[in-house]
């Protein structure tokens, strides 16, 4: 009998625990909104059930807004209120998933994606008790550039955190010019390797001294850190309670400058007026000393001339890629980047050499995989059908 009394006694105390908890942690509500073209966007909100900051929080594009949910909960017992939205295309949103499209497809439907966010933001900005000049965002992977765009869009936003992720030329501008502190995160054995130069990069250009590194070696991509480094939600929470409601809009300068590779200091300075010449100077000299020198990633370099030739910069982006090739003179993706701004500037004598330069080297080129050797092959020869032969 007084075991079973035992029994009963510690089931009544742990129920009574289970309910002390469930008490303690922010119930969070789904949320039905409506993106501008009718299409139904999935979202959660968690109410910090008092007057206070908001957060918007964005998933990569390998998962959904449910990656989120802890990181949401502390942030609703810290006094914050927070958003998380799934995609268009992803969770339980409206659109296709993006397995079911071709490239160009999803690349259509993502276009979607600023608008809806704002649909999300101005959702996140009515509710009661959120002080709407105090909001955060935070996003991975590819919401690392959807945060960043928010951003520019929205400047009620006064602190960003970005995990795993890169942004293009114009988000590149604002992080070096905003007065918002910035959180990065990453770690080195990411899915996707030039996720950790991407992130270094940004880092690096962002000018304002509250800025903040968090570097692991294992973890993974994105939110996918957070199972890993238990300690890593508990330091966004942080890092939002301060920047949002201790000092809002600002974060204490770190007394010291997060280690971050070499590469990612030229990658900066490529990016920027006149940076493509000093760095082909240091290439120069660097190769006088050792000719297989390499003073830049060229998977990054190459993103970053895609970027400069679609913001309509030409000229930066063939000095950017010309510089790409003599670093790496045996990569056919190279030649055929440059090949396509070549042909941007019209000048299609240039864009049909490069073309074939590429598909010579792809002949020998043993590094990529089958897949990405047939996307180099059809890119070029795109290119050549569309000039035709040389004129004699």
């Amino acid at each position: 009998m007084k075991y079973r009394r035992s029994r009963f006694l510690f089931f009544c105390i742990f129920l009574m625990a289970l309910s002390c908890a469930a008490q303690d942690s922010p119930a969070s509500r789904v949320v039905d909104l409506t993106a501008n073209d009718g299409t139904n966007l999935k979202g959660s909100y968690f109410s910090a059930a008092k007057a206070g900051p908001g957060v918007l929080l964005l998933h990569q594009c390998n998962r959904q807004r449910k990656v989120w949910d802890g990181v949401a909960r502390q942030l609703a017992s810290a006094g914050i209120n927070v958003l998380t939205l799934d995609l268009r295309g992803f969770g339980e949103s409206g659109g296709s998933s993006p397995s079911e499209l071709t490239p160009q497809q999803a690349a259509t439907q993502a276009r979607n994606w600023p608008s809806d966010i704002d649909v999300a933001f101005q959702y996140l900005k009515s509710q009661a008790g959120v002080s709407p000049d105090f909001i955060g965002v935070g996003g991975a992977s590819c919401s690392v550039n959807n945060s960043v765009q928010t951003a520019i869009r929205h400047p009620e936003i006064k602190s960003l955190v970005l995990l795993s992720g890169g942004t293009d030329l114009k988000g590149r501008e604002y992080l070096r010019k905003t007065s918002a502190p910035v959180f990065f995160a990453v770690a080195d054995d990411d899915e996707f390797p030039p996720t950790l130069e991407l992130i270094e990069w940004l880092y690096v250009l962002t000018r304002n001294p509250g800025k903040k590194l968090v570097h692991y070696k294992t973890g993974g991509h994105g939110a996918d850190m957070f199972p890993v480094h238990p300690e890593l939600p508990e330091t966004i929470v942080d890092w939002y309670v301060t920047t949002l409601i201790k000092t809002p809009g600002k974060a204490p300068a770190s007394k010291q400058a997060a280690a971050v590779s070499p590469e990612a200091k030229v990658l900066d300075m490529m990016d920027q007026p006149d940076g493509t010449a000093k760095v082909a100077q240091m290439l120069k000299n660097a190769r006088q000393k050792d000719p297989k020198a390499i003073l830049f990633p060229e998977a990054t370099a190459n993103i970053m001339g895609y970027q400069h030739l679609q913001s309509g910069d030409i000229k930066g982006a063939l000095e950017i890629l010309k510089l790409t090739a003599t670093a790496f003179p045996n990569s056919a993706n190279v030649y055929d980047s440059l090949s396509e701004a070549y042909l941007a500037d019209g000048q299609k004598d240039l864009a049909r050499q490069n073309a074939q330069k590429a598909l010579e080297v792809l002949a020998n080129d043993t590094a990529d995989s089958q897949s990405r050797h047939d996307q180099i092959k059809a890119s070029a020869e795109q290119k050549l059908k569309q000039l035709g032969p040389a004129q004699p």
